[in-house]
């Protein structure tokens, strides 16, 4: 009788990706994650930061991890939510730099009362598994660029809300 292995894999509970199960590994404190997922996560930004050609894409990275790993209803959760959301709104729809729209994110963060957003039940189809898995920086950015606007489709519920809070700070692009 032929028996399948079973899988050491674990679903992120975040983003839903399947990640090596890793037992007891660090997490986020206020982002739900697997171990695995937030390991991996690690390894994308350690590339990102140790290769130049890498760290264009960033921002991107960051926020698209954030909004993936929304958490549980809290002060942080919240505002990371409603920044990072804020900031994929800017680049990925108005067109933003990179720079701009960090610094729209911080006005934001600092002068509006976010509320918590209800995620959405897919957060989106690609995950930093996927991104893991480039072998070039091209592959990489090309990545990226579809998880952040996979991640910011996603909440497409709450585009209105997150283009309110925008409004309301001034946070248009340049």
């Amino acid at each position: 009788m032929n028996q399948r292995p079973e899988s050491t894999d674990t679903i992120c509970p975040g983003c839903g990706g399947r990640f090596p199960a890793t037992v007891g590994g660090p997490v986020h404190r206020y982002m739900e994650s697997s171990p695995g997922c937030w390991a991996v996560y690690g390894e994308v930004l350690a590339r990102e930061y140790g290769e130049r050609a890498y760290y264009e894409m960033h921002k991107f990275t960051v926020d698209a991890y954030a909004v993936q790993h929304p958490g549980r209803p809290s002060p942080q959760s919240i505002q990371s939510v409603g920044v990072h959301l804020i900031r994929l709104c800017l680049m990925l729809e108005q067109g933003a730099d990179a720079g701009h729209a960090t610094k729209m994110m911080q006005t934001a963060a600092d002068k509006t009362a976010f509320r918590w957003l209800e995620p959405p039940p897919s957060r989106g189809e690609i995950t930093v598994a996927d991104v893991h898995r480039a072998a070039s920086a091209a592959e990489h950015a090309a990545l990226v660029r579809a998880w952040a606007n996979s991640a910011w489709n996603a909440w497409a519920a709450h585009h209105a809300t997150v283009r309110g809070w925008m409004l309301r700070e001034g946070s248009r692009p340049r």
